[in-house]
């Protein structure tokens, strides 16, 4: 049966390519297609040093191909005769010492230079952007210390601008990851680590941790959204409106809340249902909630919900609300309701609308209501 031996051969080639096949080079995961300096550093890095390995593969294989049709028995037609033994060659001995050595010189040149240039630890100019990133169970909180802004799972950036990252871990050992602007660096607890990106596009990248952190570790997600510098601005300064008037009126509401009955209901129950015990929120002031949650200040500006988990619609939140284990099992959020409770599903939708209201213009929240609270697509 030959047919049946040919295939049997090519078969493991086929599945390969199968696999290949699902391989995805342009997901939002992927580092063939930087968006930022420090990304194509290492991307050049890897085609090299890809590129030199696949030249020692071809070489050693031609060789031994050589080797093997050169002088096998069938070609002396002598099967005793022994080849030409090559023993204590000088030349060659010189030959294949120095030829591992210049392989490893030109693996190592570029990847030290690679390293200085991306890796060290560079101390703040006043033109970069400071970004202190904690890693908890499973989220992240980003502080901007110079521009007194707290938020979570989604870091604002300007485009074109160093971005210089404090990193470190409330608990166990995480790691902070955005394949298309930066390598991933070690969130190590009582131990901070630097990370430094510039992105070159503007658009929404997606970032993970990248250790195995156990629980909902496979849900700790967060988005970089770089922006252009004014749309950045505006963002710095829709917190710094609400957040620096908190600090100077104790317990008092500040932060807009549309004139709408189901807000108005969703903000008395955000409170009656001891959400401000856990997660801060400009809206009531300052004295509430704890950092380390968290903080809802502007909330309704968010894209996701959930530490990137769903998009940030009406639907989804009062969802994530209603019954936290069901989207992220293993979460620390609890379940605010009895499985029973006939109101459950109506008051996590009253806080679903109000946490969607922080952060958004009467008119803005007025057309989000209108296509059914999405603000997802914004």
């Amino acid at each position: 049966m030959p047919v049946v031996r040919r295939f049997r051969r090519v078969a493991p080639l086929l599945v390969l390519a199968l696999l290949l096949v699902g391989c995805e080079t342009e997901g939002p995961r992927s580092t063939l297609h930087p968006v930022g300096y420090v990304a194509e550093q290492q991307l050049d890095l890897l085609i090299w040093t890809t590129w030199l390995s696949v030249g020692v593969v071809a070489l050693v294989a031609g060789v031994l191909g050589y080797a093997i049709f050169r002088f096998r028995s069938r070609y002396t037609g002598d099967k005793d005769a022994i080849p030409n033994q090559v023993h204590g060659s000088v030349p060659l001995e010189i030959t294949w010492t120095l030829i591992p050595v210049i392989i490893v010189i030109l693996v190592a040149v570029p990847t030290v230079r690679t390293i200085f240039e991306t890796e060290v630890r560079v101390q703040p100019q006043e033109s970069d952007v400071l970004v202190h990133v904690t890693g908890y169970q499973w989220w992240w909180k980003f502080e901007y210390p110079e521009l007194g802004i707290v938020t979570a799972n989604e870091l604002h950036v300007p485009v074109g601008t160093r971005v210089v990252l404090d990193l470190d871990s409330a608990d166990v050992l995480h790691s902070f990851w955005v394949p298309k602007l930066a390598g991933k660096r070690d969130m190590i607890p009582n131990q901070e680590n630097q990370l430094w990106l510039i992105a070159d596009e503007e658009g929404i990248y997606w970032g993970h941790c990248a250790e195995l952190c156990l629980g909902a570790h496979a849900y700790m997600r967060f988005r970089v959204i770089v922006e252009s510098e004014e749309e950045y601005q505006a963002w710095v300064e829709s917190f710094q409106e609400v957040q620096v008037q908190a600090s100077q009126e104790e317990r008092q509401a500040i932060q807009p809340v549309q004139n709408n009955e189901l807000i108005q209901e969703g903000r008395t129950l955000f409170a009656q249902k001891g959400c401000i015990g856990c997660h801060s929120n400009a809206n009531f002031g300052p004295g509430y909630g704890s950092p380390d949650f968290p903080n809802l200040t502007n909330f309704g500006l968010r894209n996701t919900v959930a530490a990137g988990v769903l998009e940030n619609t009406h639907e989804n939140l009062t969802a994530w609300i209603r019954d936290p284990q069901a989207i992220k099992p293993g979460n620390y959020m609890p379940t605010l309701w009895q499985e029973d409770d006939p109101d459950a599903l109506e008051e996590a939708s009253a806080i679903a609308a109000y946490l969607l209201s922080l952060g958004i213009e009467g008119e803005q929240q007025a057309q989000a209501n209108a296509v059914g609270g999405t603000n997802g697509d914004r």
